[in-house]
Formats: C-alpha cells, structure tokens, sequence
C-alpha cells in the first residue's frame, strides 16, 4: 500500500451517490477528510488561459497574442490565413462578338469562347508540413534562428491557384502542336479548331482573327518579337502571316509538304518547323517563300527557339535530338542525342549566354542543361513526367515547366540548384501549352481539358521591386483593368 510521501494519493473510500456533485466542486462533506488535506480524483479540469484555442480561430476574450512558434504551427496545420479573391471568376455575360472588360465571350457553337470558367474541383493538399522553399510546393515559409530578432521570416509567395480560368472550346490534345503565344502588346493568341482567337489582356475583348476552312486547322501560332504580326501555321503545310491590329493577312508562305507546328521569330526572320522533317528560313523582306531550307531531323520538328542575341537556332525532334543552327549555316553545329524522347520542351536562359534547357518526352521525362559555346551538357534533372514546355523568368533565374504523363503538373524551378520553388496543379489533362506575359511575371497554360489558366509565379524585375507587390500580375490580382 502506498504510503503518504511517495507522490501517490491515498487510497479513497467509495463515495455515495450524493457526493459526486460535491467531488467535482472540490468542497468535500464533513467528517469525510481533514480541511487541510487536498481533494484528489481522477477527473482533470484544464484551464481555459493555458489552451492555444486560438489556433483553432475559437473565439476567445482575449486579444490573439501569438508566439513565433503559434504563428508556424497554424499556417502548418491550416495554411495560410484565407483571403477572399473573386478574381475573375464570375462570368459577366455579353452576347456573342461583344467586347468589353468585364468578361466577354465569343460564340464558339453551342458554348463560349474565353469565357470565366467557374471552377469546383480544388487540388487536394495532403501535405500540411511545407518549410522552406527547397521542399517546396506551393507557398513556403522561413523558419528564423529560435531566440533572434527574425523569428519567422516570410519570403516569396507562389499563389497554387490561377487567379484566372477561361474556357477554350476545341483546344487540342495534341503533344506536337504549338497553339498558344503571348505578344508584346499584350495580347493573347490561341488556336481553336480551324480559328485562330485573340484575347486582350488588357480589356479582355475577344477577336476573331481568322478562319480556316473545314479543310485545314491551326497547329502552330506564334507573335514576331515586336508589333503586330502574327505566323499562323497550318495542318496543310501553309504558313500564313496576319497583321493582328487590322485583322488583315499579310501573305501566305508555302514550301512545306506537310503540317506546321513549331514557329520562331527572329526580327524579321521566321523559321517553321514541320512534320516532313524540315526547317524553312523565311525573309519577310524578300517575297521568297523561303531564303533556306534546314535537313537535319528524321522525325516531325516539333520544338523551335532561337537564342536572345539571334544568332542561335534551337530546334527539337520527334527524333528524340535537340539540334544548334548558326543563322549562316545550312548545317547543325551541335548536335545532342542524349534524350530518349521527342524533345519539343525548348528555352534558352536570359541571365547566361550560351545556357539551353530542353525536356524530353514520356520515355525520358528529364530536363537537361547544355553550354552550347562548349558543347556539353551541363546538368540533368528527372521530372518524373513528361516535359511538355519549358520557359526562363526573364526577371530572376528561375524556370517553370508544364508536364503530361501522368501528373499533368506546372514546376517553378530555382536554377541552378534546380531545386522546386512550387508544384501546381489544376489540369486534368497534358498541359501542353504555356506562354508568359510581356513583363515576365504570369505565365497562362493550356490543355486538352479545354480551359487556359493564368498564373503568378514569378516576381517583377527589380527595378520595381520597391514599387509594386511581389504577388501582383501584369493585370492585377482581382480586377481586370
């Protein structure tokens, strides 16, 4: 039996029915104990002051005065504090052909071309542990040195969900095909079926650009560097050029036999690339159809980008190569064989000369880096799914790629350290098409499943870095201006 001193309590005797009331109050009945022994039993009481209610939002009476370490654990455990964002979700109806800025459609059939698309299904977060932004999906948070003036310390944002979805009737699924490009004026061109659509960012009117019959569709579009000119390339080998601010075709190019999905401007220089394996250079100054003709691939182009400084041509294969042109050959310079699928993925850095990256298909799965001016390859990274796309921040030194087979997901990338900055989910088909923004801050990605999503992923250059919000998109986050 314990004995009084050895942290136990004494053994009590069976109290009747009519004390419980009086156990729980802590008030024992005469004769039952002495006054000054304590009262023991098996019930615990907490007390409100000592419970972190308010990390579960209860309401308590006093003000939140939350530690470093409160502040942690609750965005780990509930994320960050929700914000209400009915960013341009809501589609404002107008009848077909109208313009305007709160959400105009055009008609499309039955359905509507661009219009706000109300989404239900929101991507499943099942990890509620998210530090750091080297482990990084989504929104990461800076642990500060416990005890130091930075506690927590929060750094760059990467908003999970587009701020904006449209539907895009007739967007195909096809991993050879280039339907969507983004124009220095800010403005949006897409390939639906045999139309080609634009969308002003700015106002978010919808034009019809053009259409091309039900004998011939569109597989490639893509904006010159500067003005208005816009190369749309067809299914029947055509390539046709359009002025985008008077809706007006300025020619129409022949010379491949069949059709073109991959375009690349360099000032007045086009190149398209086709499924008969070829490269065409076109001089939009001459009225040649083609000033040379590039034979290098054996297998449909599928992928064409050329360097910053214009003097290097980057093309991808359904040959599983990934060929470097000098603008005054007829003949690659380089040539890397090492990806084990088609590489339609191209980008070059903006931040360091001669830096290629390229993604390969669902048999490769990896992005890989290149130093063109000494012909090697730099580094190698496993994506785990096929790399559709690939595009480089022109305002810091990340990259972002969209993949397909099978998880159909957006990668923010750190380079070089290639370490993942956020993971983006949404599409629930390939995302097969992405284009950035003029000032390099939102990128739009589309799909099979028919929808464009715009996203803001990466900060304003830094010139303005003092000016503007880190977050905010070329457009605004909730208002289209």
């Amino acid at each position: 039996m314990a004995t009084p001193g050895d942290g136990l309590p004494s053994p009590l005797p069976p109290a009747p029915s009519s004390h419980v009331t009086n156990l729980i109050n802590s008030t024992p009945p005469r004769g039952l104990h002495s006054p000054s022994r304590a009262i023991l039993s098996d019930r615990f009481i907490p007390a409100r002051s000592s419970s972190n209610l308010d990390l579960v939002h209860l309401d308590t009476s006093k003000d939140l005065d939350l530690t470093p370490y409160k502040i942690l654990l609750r965005a780990a455990l509930f994320g960050p504090p929700a914000t209400p964002d009915i960013s341009d979700r809501i589609f404002v109806g107008a009848k077909s052909g109208g313009g305007g800025a709160g959400g105009v459609s055009l008609g499309y059939g039955s359905r509507n071309v661009f219009r706000y698309k109300i989404e239900t299904r929101q991507p499943l977060d099942t990890s509620p542990f998210r530090f750091g932004a080297g482990s990084g999906e989504g929104v990461g948070i800076g642990v500060g040195i416990p005890g130091s003036s930075e506690g927590v310390k929060s750094m760059r944002k990467v908003p999970r969900s587009p701020y904006k979805v449209l539907d895009a009737p007739a967007l195909q699924d096809d991993f050879y095909l280039n339907l969507v490009d983004w124009s220095s004026n800010n403005v949006l061109a897409v390939g639906l079926g045999n139309c080609v659509y634009l969308w002003n960012a700015s106002s978010s009117k919808v034009t019809k650009l053009c259409d091309l019959g039900i004998d011939d569709s569109v597989c490639s579009v893509g904006w010159a560097q500067r003005g208005s000119n816009l190369a749309v390339g067809t299914s029947n080998g055509k390539l046709q050029v359009w002025d985008a601010s008077c809706c007006k075709k300025v020619r129409t190019m022949e010379g491949h036999r069949l059709r073109v999905g991959a375009l690349a401007w360099s000032a007045s220089m086009l190149s398209s690339g086709s499924r008969d394996k070829t490269i065409l250079q076109r001089d939009l100054r001459t009225s040649d159809d083609f000033v040379s003709k590039l034979s290098g691939h054996k297998s449909e182009v599928c992928g064409l980008k050329w360097s910053y400084d214009n003097r290097e041509l980057a093309s991808g294969g359904n040959d599983n190569r990934l060929l470097v042109w000098n603008q005054h050959s007829n003949q690659p310079m380089l040539k890397f064989c090492e990806h084990t699928a088609a590489v339609k993925a191209i980008a070059w850095s903006p931040h360091l000369h001669g830096v290629l990256a390229s993604g390969g298909g669902t048999a490769d799965r990896c992005i890989r880096f290149w130093n063109t001016k000494t012909n090697s390859q730099l580094s190698c990274v496993d994506t785990g799914s096929q790399v559709c796309n690939l595009v480089w921040s022109k305002n810091v030194n990340e990259l972002v790629s969209t993949h397909g087979y099978s998880q159909n997901q957006i990668i923010v990338w750190r380079y070089p350290s290639m370490s993942k900055l956020a993971t983006l989910t949404g599409h629930t088909y390939r995302v097969l098409y992405l284009a950035i923004s003029p000032d390099g801050q939102t990128i739009v990605t589309g799909a099979g499943d028919e929808t464009l999503r715009f996203w803001n992923i990466f900060p304003s250059p830094k010139s303005q870095n003092t000016n503007s919000d880190i977050g905010s998109s070329f457009f605004g986050r909730t208002t289209i201006r």
